[in-house]
């Protein structure tokens, strides 16, 4: 899921505005239950860290727009989904992988500044970008840094696209064709007849 958003300044009220409306119609619970969205996070231990994300982010500067703590009603392992605003790119929310349901959200003024901003990170899973400009999708998909790259749709992945990251997001790449190149050794035959 994406935790880093990057939203251009002309319509980042807009933008915020939407999304916290569709966060704030997430059915939070145990997985089984009719309805329900979205469930616990894996341990307390992401949730130790979420909040610890989140309060040092506002301490930079960041405005916590919608949720930013733990459910302890529903159990050890829930956290309210969050949005933050504001959120300084030095930041631990924005410099780490999160994790969990909260969106740091940013904003840039340029399309470089934007490419600049989004590979400046140690990892490289996938990016995501909207747009309707064609020649924009293909300059900013070939900068980004990253596996994979989703253009105006959130979820990318399908068995039969090859899955992977680069930087400290990994090497190779499983499902596809190409999922079966690390199990399989090429050899070479050169016949001079």
């Amino acid at each position: 899921c994406s935790d880093r958003f990057l939203v251009h300044k002309s319509i980042e009220e807009e933008f915020v505005a939407r999304l916290a409306e569709k966060v704030g119609h997430i059915k939070i619970g145990h997985g089984l239950e009719n309805g329900v969205a979205m469930g616990p996070v894996i341990s307390n231990v992401p949730v130790k860290n979420l909040s610890k994300k989140v309060e040092a982010a506002i301490s930079d500067g960041a405005t916590c727009v919608v949720g930013g703590s733990p459910l302890v009603d529903l159990g050890p392992n829930f956290f309210e989904p969050t949005i933050l605003t504001n959120v300084d790119t030095n930041s631990l929310i924005w410099c780490t992988e999160t994790f969990g349901p909260v969106v740091a959200v940013t904003t840039f003024d340029t399309e470089d500044e934007a490419v600049t901003m989004a590979n400046d990170s140690s990892v490289g899973l996938a990016s995501y970008i909207c747009t309707r400009d064609m020649s924009r999708i293909f300059r900013v998909s070939s900068a980004l840094e990253c596996g994979m790259v989703g253009v105006n749709e959130g979820i990318i992945s399908s068995a039969s696209a090859p899955f992977g990251g680069v930087k400290e997001s990994g090497l190779g790449r499983e499902g596809s064709a190409l999922g079966i190149k690390e199990y399989l050794n090429t050899k070479y035959v050169f016949l001079n007849c």
